[in-house]
Formats: structure tokens, C-alpha cells, sequence
């Protein structure tokens, strides 16, 4: 009898040992296949803020259409066009409201400036430049282009200057975003190609600013000469909040610049970006 017993003790042993294995497997490979599906969600979304549109159907017409030193092929882009459409219709639907987080709302309007302005050049296209489009009457500061009503955000007509100085001037004290709106010209910063997202929109726009000041032709930096874009002298009180000029450019340029540098401004090419 004795020897059954421990024989069946085995067993029994055995069996819950077996039991407490499988189990363990299930739930080490339950956790592998939760953080691999949190991997891809992570990965997938990285276009798609907390709040706000996905802006990937954006980035991929920018990685298709525009090259890396930001030039654009807008005859793809006219031929892409329904897909550049219902982009803007999503962002037509909601604009930012306080909720969204200062990325969320930054990354919208920066996406939304570029978008309407592609969407511009594309429904008038060819054309030699965007100074070219607007009403039939230009007054300049007045009836140009940029105070063109040509777009609506929940049902309010919108037009290019309402984004750019009554809300991303206004409202943001980011001088940054003067190198990431593009005005569709050669003497613009360039258009990034791709979307703006709240995850990555600090290093993105050092990496606008880095670009523009040290590409060699919108700017041309030395220590003790610098000639700089128009921009520079339109909003130079944006660049100067903390400190002067040079300092602003010595953050990003990889000149070292002489606080007593002359400067000069460059004359600003308005021709297409065009490829």
C-alpha cells in the first residue's frame, strides 16, 4: 500500500507541476503578444496625436511629392489630388481647441498652412508664383494672396495670413515656425518632407531652423559678415524677445558669428518651389 500511495503522489506531483508550466507559458506568451501589439500601435500611430487629425495621409504625399531639400513636384501633387483633398477636409472638420496640448495645436496649424498653400498652387496650376494667385484686385497687406478667404475651418472662411500672424505669431511665442510655414517659393524655408507631429515637433523644428540658417544660399553666415533672408528683417522683434539677432542665429548656426557682424538682408526670390 505504501508503495502505491507514493506512486500516486507522483503522479499527482507531476501532473501540477505540468499545469503550473503551461500556465506559465500561456501568460509569458499572452505578455509577448501584448507589447508587441502595443509596439505597432506606438509605431502606426506616430502621425496620430492624442487630439487632433492623423496627419499621415500628409506625410506621405510630402515623402512622395518633396524632396529632401524641399523642392516640390507639383504636377504629383495634382495628380495626388483627392488624396490631398480629404486630408484637408479632415482638417477642416475640427480645429484646435484648449484641450489639445501646445504640440497637438502647433503641429495642426504648421500642417495646415502648408496643406492650403500646396492646395492653392495645385488648383492654379502652372503658375509662376504664388504672388501671381489670389483676387484679381492686390492691395498689398490688404487684398494679397495671404488675405485670400480661399478655405474654411468648421465652416469659417480662412485665409493664409489668419494662421501665420493671428494665430501661430499671436498666440504660440515660437519664433521657430517662421522655417516651418512655407509660401510655395524659392527664398522660403524649406518644405520639410513631412508631416509635423506633436511627438517629434521640438526636434523637427531645431531641424528647420538648423537647415535654413546654415544651407548657403537663403543665408550666408561668416564671423564677421552675416547676410541674411528678408524674414529676418519682416519679423526681426520674433528673433529678438531674449536677446539680439546674433544671438538667436548663433543658437543654430555652426558659425560662431562676431556680435558686432554686419549685417545685410537678401533680396527674396518669390519664383515656384517648384522641382
Amino acid at each position: 500500500m505504501k508503495k502505491k500511495e507514493l506512486m500516486n503522489h507522483m503522479k499527482t506531483s507531476l501532473l501540477a507541476g505540468l499545469a503550473i508550466f503551461f500556465l506559465s507559458c500561456q501568460n509569458s506568451n499572452s505578455e509577448v503578444k501584448e507589447n508587441t501589439v502595443a509596439e505597432k500601435v506606438e509605431l502606426g500611430n506616430n502621425t496620430k496625436a492624442e487630439n487632433g487629425p492623423n496627419h499621415t495621409p500628409w506625410d506621405e504625399l510630402l515623402k512622395k511629392h518633396v524632396d529632401a531639400s524641399g523642392m516640390v513636384d507639383y504636377e504629383g501633387f495634382v495628380k495626388d489630388k483627392a488624396k490631398l483633398e480629404a486630408y484637408l477636409k479632415t482638417l477642416s472638420s475640427k480645429k484646435p481647441d484648449k484641450s489639445w496640448s501646445r504640440e497637438e495645436q502647433l503641429a495642426y496649424w504648421i500642417n495646415a498652412y502648408n496643406a492650403f498653400t500646396v492646395k492653392l498652387i495645385v488648383d492654379n496650376y502652372p503658375t509662376k508664383s504664388i504672388k501671381d494667385l489670389g483676387p484679381a484686385l492686390k492691395i498689398p497687406l490688404v487684398s494679397d494672396v495671404w488675405h485670400y478667404k480661399f478655405f474654411q475651418i468648421e465652416g469659417e472662411d480662412f485665409n493664409l495670413d489668419e494662421i501665420e500672424h493671428g494665430i501661430l505669431r499671436k498666440d504660440f511665442d515660437e519664433p521657430r515656425i517662421h522655417f516651418a510655414v512655407n509660401c510655395a517659393s524659392i527664398s522660403c524655408p524649406p518644405l520639410l518632407n513631412e508631416a509635423f507631429v506633436p511627438s517629434k515637433l521640438e526636434s523637427q523644428l531645431n531641424s528647420q531652423a538648423e537647415a535654413f540658417i546654415n544651407g548657403g544660399t537663403r543665408n550666408k553666415i561668416s564671423k564677421n559678415s552675416v547676410q541674411l533672408s528678408s524674414i529676418f528683417s519682416w519679423f526681426k522683434g520674433d528673433f529678438t524677445d531674449n536677446g539680439t539677432l546674433i544671438d538667436f542665429l548663433n543658437k543654430y548656426s555652426k558659425v560662431k558669428i562676431d556680435q558686432n557682424a554686419k549685417i545685410s538682408y537678401l533680396d527674396y526670390d518669390w519664383n515656384l518651389n517648384k522641382q
